[in-house]
């Protein structure tokens, strides 16, 4: 064998080590928050615990209107925290939604290792909670980007009104495979978040947002979920949306607007 070949072999093996072990810091870019850090906002809120099991609590924020109409489920994507995504809540609390955010594990507040499995548990112990205090045929499942996956094993193990992804992934492995086309994710990805198989799964109606010129994660992501199942799932193109501006397109809240008051 050839110290070049050597080389190259030794290199590859120590890439594959340094994804396996480190995957989650290039995965998750949370913001953490101190326990005893107030949230201060101009709308009613009020502060969610949620406690999962010992040393496991996820923290929420939860925005009130008068006489809600339901209530929006708000899984957010890869980085900051509740603190900050919580500024998109006014884009549903004006249609009269009630709407609860929350932190995965790591991020803000929340405690507990991750894992996929016990993030998704998380996410579902959140659901069954809130759907104790609302009705499910009032109760919205919303993801966005990295939250897309999430909503949708929530969304295919309950019966919400209604599933809404805001620029969803096929499925999170087909994502990382863009940028580490070399590596043999499937065992060694510790996250593949199966977006395309739960939302088969889905019986309510989904609608998916997604930009035009989103370079993140391409429409074409979209557009093979919808191909699943186009009867339940109605796909809205934003034509010229990237992927973290979708709010500044007036088509996008006129959207959420017609989905709400149907």
């Amino acid at each position: 064998m050839s110290p070049t070949l050597l080389y190259i072999i030794i290199g590859y093996a120590l890439l594959i080590a340094v994804v396996y072990f480190v995957q989650e810091r290039f995965i998750f870019k949370p913001e953490k928050l101190q326990q005893d850090f107030q949230y201060k906002y101009d709308a009613p809120f009020r502060e969610l615990f949620f406690d999962v099991e010992p040393g496991v609590r996820i923290n929420g924020l939860h925005f009130m209107v008068e006489q809600p109409l339901g209530l929006i489920l708000y899984f957010h994507g890869n980085s900051r925290s509740i603190k900050g995504w919580a500024k998109y809540a006014k884009d549903f609390f004006r249609y009269k939604y009630d709407v609860v955010l929350v932190d995965y594990r790591g991020f803000g507040k929340s405690t507990g290792k991750r894992t996929e499995k016990d993030m998704l548990n998380d996410m579902q112990f959140v659901y069954r909670t809130l759907a104790g205090q609302y009705s499910e045929q009032h109760l919205i499942v919303y993801g966005r980007s990295l939250g897309s996956g999430f909503a949708a094993k929530v969304a295919s193990d309950n019966k919400p009104r209604y599933l809404i992804l805001d620029a969803p992934y096929f499925s999170f492995k087909k994502v990382v495979e863009r940028f580490l086309p070399i590596l043999p994710l499937r065992l060694l990805l510790r996250f593949q978040l199966r977006t395309d198989i739960w939302i088969t799964e889905v019986l309510c109606h989904t609608y998916i947002i997604h930009g035009t010129k989103d370079w993140l994660i391409p429409i074409s992501n979209s557009e093979k979920l919808q191909a699943l199942n186009p009867k339940r799932i109605t796909l809205i193109r934003i034509k010229g949306g990237g992927h973290n501006n979708l709010p500044m397109f007036n088509e996008y809240h006129n959207i959420i607007r017609d989905i709400l008051q149907a």
